[in-house]
């Protein structure tokens, strides 16, 4: 038994450099990013400063640039990313990336006196066109007959509106003119006298529509959306500032 206990750990002892001498990891990257030169001039900076060595694969690396991971820097008309894996050694250089030292590394790389990559990435707002494909013509004829009362839908109505609400082209000027419409029977005063069926709950009776009630459908909201889509915004000159944050 005390033969065996020595046996182990002279194992232990032996193994313990291996694992500290270890310090090596493989790297993949795509090819235009490998010609840029831009890993030759960071990859040795960091190996000086941390004796990690990294080799260069084709594929297959312990860690890789590419699509997968964080975001890194941007350059050649792309955004990369750094997918360090399990490697503690990768991990440290993916800390390395993203450190100051590291940064400022990648922000110094020049190719005839011009920086093709940088560390400062935005994040890019992407603005998604939401297209309602309600029918625009039922829409039309359900905004005069729900809304027309109140609001100025178009010409067929224009005289016979309450002047103080805004019209239909005016509301098309505000910049959340899509939430307004769609949760219209949740903003005041339309609570007290809309009915959207399987949304709303009943009026109380104690409390009934104090005018002729709005009574309509999700269906009908989305004919609405579709023509009110196609409504031009009124020309009012100055952009109209909404009260609601």
């Amino acid at each position: 038994m005390y033969r065996i206990f020595c046996a182990a750990l002279l194992g232990l002892i032996c193994a313990a450099p291996l694992a500290a001498q270890d310090k090596t990891f493989t790297l993949s990257a795509p090819d235009a990013l490998v010609e840029s030169g831009l890993l030759k001039y960071i990859l040795p900076r960091f190996s000086l400063k941390t004796q990690v060595r990294i080799e260069l694969v084709e594929t297959g690396g312990d860690a890789a640039f590419g699509e997968d991971g964080f975001v890194a820097f941007r350059g050649l008309e792309d955004v990369w990313h750094f997918a360090p894996g399990d490697d503690p050694d990768a991990q440290r250089f993916a800390d390395w990336l993203q450190s100051d030292v590291g940064r400022n590394t990648i922000d110094g790389f020049e190719v005839e006196g011009v920086a093709l990559f940088s560390t400062k990435v935005e994040a890019e707002e992407v603005v998604v066109e939401v297209i309602y494909d309600g029918d625009a013509m039922r829409g039309e004829a359900a905004s005069l007959a729900f809304c027309g009362r109140c609001h100025v839908v178009n010409d067929t109505n224009r005289m016979n509106s309450i002047g103080s609400t805004p019209s239909f082209a005016v509301l098309r000027t505000l910049r959340d003119w899509e939430d307004r419409f769609l949760t219209f029977y949740i903003l005041n005063p339309h609570p007290a006298f809309t009915q959207i069926a399987d949304v709303t709950d009943p009026f109380d009776p104690a409390r009934p529509s104090p005018i002729q009630a709005v009574e309509m459908t999700l269906d009908d909201l989305d004919n609405i959306m579709a023509f009110v889509q196609g409504i031009a915004p009124a020309d009012l000159g100055n952009p109209v500032q909404s009260m609601r944050p």
